[in-house]
């Protein structure tokens, strides 16, 4: 576990992260004073926390580390109305039900970052519901709408993108209810500060308009309340980390295995290493240099990869998983020869959710074999593969689609599409 950090240090902390875009003037003033209160707004609107929410998760364990008090604000309010910020379309609007089942595997999955038993410390979350939901139209309009005008509304980024495209007055009025948020936590729990990522500065610095207003200070004085956004985290491709093919990465392992968790983090380009070990672990800067230095020498051996999906795998699904899906990578793909021992076949059957066939089809060949592993979509890619000699089984490469295969041990199958694509199946007897 990392030391705990003096609260004057949580910006020089941020900052050799890389992991500070915009603050407000004064927080560091404000710091030099002792702990501060800070939250971070989660929209419930999966399932679960999926990778690219993890930046904001470090910003608040970073904090607590710096002695102040972390909030979680699940977003049961907001979610209802959807936020604009990067969207082409409005959000499907949730029920109670769903909202209530979401935040609550939030908070489970939160608890493997944050302490919410350490006394003043502690961690909160907190669902906006409990306040949104008691105004009346009318209060809200004549307590916070009074406080925005239609002009500085839209001069926000957020709504400007999405102004040409059509954008309705329910997520128009989505800054309002977060700057709603901000002033119910500055003035019932003492918050002083929300962070975000940069695409959340508008709607952050409508909170702090609002609170500066309500609490009648005058512009250049000292601030009640403070921003501190962290830059996005985007992948060399232009995209959203945290995002495949195949949708998000997900914290909850019946909806991303932990399998999928530890091959995506591993397979992370070495021009996003420094980055990710710098956001996303708790390893000290000294560590984390080394291993970039051992990058830079040995690329080719993924020092950084490799510590990196097995520190984040670890504090997302256990020490244990970690260590499992580091022997599951070095059986798959370590190069060591083929894999012919029962014992190890089993462990990635398991982990994979590897695939069962009946004899029938086992008969039928090699592209029976390679439909029934789910790696290919169709006898046609299956047909394509073995043509460009990207489908092997049992480490042999397939050159005919009703080439014969012979079970490893009587009982296990080996299907590699390409390099990085691995299926192990059962025979069925």
């Amino acid at each position: 576990m990392p030391a705990p950090l003096d609260s004057r240090r949580f910006i020089e902390e941020l900052g050799w992260r890389g992991l500070i875009q915009d603050r407000t003037a004064g927080l560091e003033a404000r710091l030099a004073r002792g702990p501060i209160s800070a939250y971070v707004g989660f929209d419930p609107t999966g399932p679960s926390l999926h990778v690219g929410h993890l930046v904001q998760v470090f910003l608040l364990t970073h904090l607590q580390r710096a002695g102040g008090r972390p909030v979680a604000l699940i977003g049961g309010g907001t979610g209802m109305i959807g936020d604009p910020t990067g969207k082409s379309a409005e959000r499907n609007l949730l029920d109670d039900a769903t909202l209530d089942a979401n935040g609550a595997r939030f908070r489970t999955q939160l608890g493997r970052f944050l302490d919410f038993s350490a006394g003043s410390a502690g961690a909160v979350m907190l669902d906006n519901r409990a306040w949104l939901g008691r105004w009346s139209l009318l209060e809200f309009l004549r307590d916070i709408g009074k406080h925005f005008t239609v002009a500085y509304m839209l001069s926000k980024e957020s709504v400007q993108q999405r102004m040409a495209a059509g954008l309705s007055f329910t997520e128009f009025s989505y800054m309002t209810l977060q700057a709603a948020d901000f002033l119910h936590l500055f003035r019932e729990h003492g918050v002083e500060m929300q962070m975000g990522g940069a695409d959340q500065w508008g709607n952050i610095t409508a909170g702090l308009e609002l609170i500066r207003r309500v609490e009648g200070r005058e512009e250049g004085e000292e601030p009640a309340a403070y921003a501190l956004c962290s830059p996005l985290l985007i992948a060399p491709g232009g995209e959203k980390m945290g995002k495949t093919e195949q949708g998000a990465v997900f914290l909850d392992p019946e909806l991303t295995r932990p399998y999928d968790f530890y091959q995506y983090l591993l397979n992370q380009p070495d021009a996003m290493v420094s980055t990710l070990l710098r956001w996303l672990t708790l390893l000290g800067r000294e560590e984390v240099e080394a291993l970039e230095a051992e990058q830079a020498a040995h690329p080719e051996r993924r020092p950084g990869q490799r510590a990196f999906a097995f520190d984040l795998t670890a504090r997302v699904h256990g020490n244990d998983e970690a260590q499992r899906q580091v022997h599951v990578a070095e059986a798959a793909f370590g190069g060591g020869g083929p894999i012919e021992d029962p014992a190890v076949l089993a462990d990635l059957h398991a982990a994979l959710g590897g695939f069962e066939i009946g004899d029938e089809a086992l008969r039928a060949g090699a592209l029976a074999v390679a439909l029934a592993s789910g790696l290919y979509a169709s006898s046609g890619e299956v047909r394509r593969a073995i043509a460009q000699g990207g489908l092997s089984l049992n480490e042999r490469r397939v050159t005919a689609t009703d080439e014969a295969v012979t079970p490893i041990a009587g009982e296990w199958l080996v299907v590699r599409a390409g390099k990085k694509r691995l299926a192990i199946g059962r025979v069925r007897r």
